[in-house]
């Protein structure tokens, strides 16, 4: 038997699935804008519906969707005809996924929910099929090939499928406007989630805060900040807006240049106009804005007064790095 190259044959694979994409982009019509619109005003969810390979593309479809902003589950259809299609309500869209559109569970579920008055949005790549004829919505494939060198196994297909998925998802994203921010708010738990938290999640606020007037004496700051632990002194004016801010390493260049702890005033050592943050701003381009001045800690500012203050502990305990 000829000894077969396996690094030929995943490139061959690659380019196969490569080409199922590129007929993909060429298949996509007005259709694709149907379901996009149709999805997007809904008042109900998504339910992603398949069997197989289907299924397995279905429930990752589901998934992205409802990460992004577009309410969504699966319904595997075999559990559906036994009693899940209760989980259908009112107002909701299908999103039915089958290769060749004849998927006998699949279309034993479709008069009822035609019947419901839900829309349908199919996925095949056969336009004639009984699913994409039932369908409100067909999506065409156009998938010439499996890469499977028997033309067997899903493969150029599922892939094809999933990128469909994929560009569904974004175009709704992008269509809704949905943020970072929101984006965020579906992944508290990841790293995803992490990399977008804000200041305000982390800062330290009210009695917490190291605040001393730029005429308390140094000895007197030196008490507060030992008390609080940031290691530093937020110094405010009179309107208390912030004037400067008193680190450690200031007072240690402050003694060095003969300053005396004992009769010096806080103005005397403070570093005027420090670099501040929003509570606004993402705890990510907070601890850039330490490593770039080689700083620990950053008061929190609104209209110029301190309301809060994060230390970079509080950076490495967040979990963002």
């Amino acid at each position: 038997m000829k000894s077969k190259d396996p690094l030929k044959i995943g490139k061959r694979v690659l380019e196969e699935e490569k080409k199922a994409i590129e007929n993909l982009i060429d298949a996509l019509d007005e259709n694709f804008k149907k379901a996009v619109e149709t999805i997007a005003t809904t008042k109900g969810k998504v339910i992603v519906t398949g069997m197989g390979k289907s299924g397995h593309v279905g429930q990752k479809i589901a998934a992205t969707l409802a990460s992004t902003g577009t309410p969504a589950f699966f319904l595997h259809p075999a559990e559906a005809i036994h009693g899940d299609l209760g989980m259908i309500s009112k107002g909701d869209v299908i999103l039915a996924i089958s290769n060749s559109g004849e998927t006998p569970e699949l279309l034993a579920i479709i008069p009822t929910i035609k019947r419901w008055g839900h829309k349908i949005i199919s996925i095949t790549n056969n336009p004639e099929s009984t699913l994409s004829k039932e369908s409100h919505i067909h999506l065409f494939l156009n998938v010439e090939r499996e890469a499977c060198p028997h033309n067997l196994a899903p493969t150029s297909s599922s892939t094809a499928t999933l990128a469909l998925g994929d560009a569904l998802a974004i175009a709704l994203l992008e269509l809704k406007g949905f943020t970072p921010e929101d984006f965020a708010r579906f992944h508290p738990g990841g790293s995803l989630g992490k990399k977008l938290m804000k200041v305000s999640e982390i800062m330290h606020t009210g009695e917490k805060l190291p605040l001393v007037k730029p005429e308390t004496p140094l000895k007197e700051t030196v008490v507060i900040m030992s008390e609080k632990g940031f290691g530093c002194a937020v110094v405010t004016d009179e309107n208390e807006l912030l004037k400067g801010i008193l680190t450690d390493g200031d007072l240690r260049r402050f003694i060095k240049k003969g300053g005396s702890i004992d009769t010096g005033k806080t103005a005397e050592a403070m570093t005027l106009s420090p670099k501040t943050v929003s509570k606004e701003m993402l705890v990510i381009e907070a601890l850039e804005i330490m490593e770039r001045y080689n700083i620990t800690v950053l008061p929190v500012v609104e209209n110029n007064k301190p309301i809060g203050l994060i230390h970079m502990h509080d950076i490495l305990k967040s979990g963002v790095i």
